[in-house]
């Protein structure tokens, strides 16, 4: 069903920004979080029920009523309640290992890229939308002291993103013809759990 035949309904997120937490909820007729901040007709999202701490949480938190989010700060989204996808809104992806650097915060997951492209440099080259879904993902700021989290989905900012994609399939290995680590998400992360 279209979104403007959609119900008006309430989801909850947490934006991530270059120099705060928000977590608060969202009125909309979306459901997913990447359509939620992609088919955004402003530049800003109105939070209602808001919390607000500093990236580092050393700050008391300041609530609001509302608050009004600026798109081009935020460095990636969480929903707090899963939404399965709608079988008519999906199309053919082949799912890419990656991690995506969005500082201070290093993201770890399975990128959704789409099918059809003959190799990974291309089907990056075409990667397109504002905030792309992550899914089974883990994100983390060591600079930062921030623990790892792990959540279903992420929707990253892609203007504010580097992208390390992984070689999991033959016709992707890299040039130097190396093999491919049996767990490629274990060799993608391997690096990046030592904070020091």
């Amino acid at each position: 069903m279209f979104a403007a035949f959609s119900d008006l309904g309430r989801v909850g997120l947490t934006l991530y920004t270059d120099a705060l937490i928000a977590r608060g909820s969202l009125r909309t007729r979306q459901h997913r979080v990447s359509d939620i901040l992609n088919l955004s007709e402003t530049a800003f999202l109105v939070l209602e029920e808001v919390t607000v701490t500093d990236l580092d949480g050393r700050s008391d938190p300041i609530t609001a009523d509302v608050a009004q989010i600026n798109l081009d700060a935020v460095l990636f989204a969480v929903v707090d309640t899963p939404v399965a996808p709608s079988p008519e809104l999906r199309s053919p992806k082949m799912q890419r290992e990656a991690i995506i650097s969005v500082p201070p915060f290093w993201i770890t997951g399975t990128l959704h890229l789409l099918a059809g492209s003959s190799n990974l440099r291309e089907a990056l080259t075409d990667l397109t939308g504002r905030f792309l879904p992550v899914t089974d993902a883990e994100y983390r700021a060591p600079a930062l002291g921030l623990p790892p989290q792990t959540v279903l989905m992420v929707a990253v900012n892609h203007q504010r993103a580097h992208i390390l994609a992984r070689y999991t399939e033959p016709g992707d290995r890299p040039a130097d013809g190396s093999q491919v680590a049996a767990n490629p998400r274990e060799r993608a992360v391997g690096s990046l759990n030592d904070p020091t």
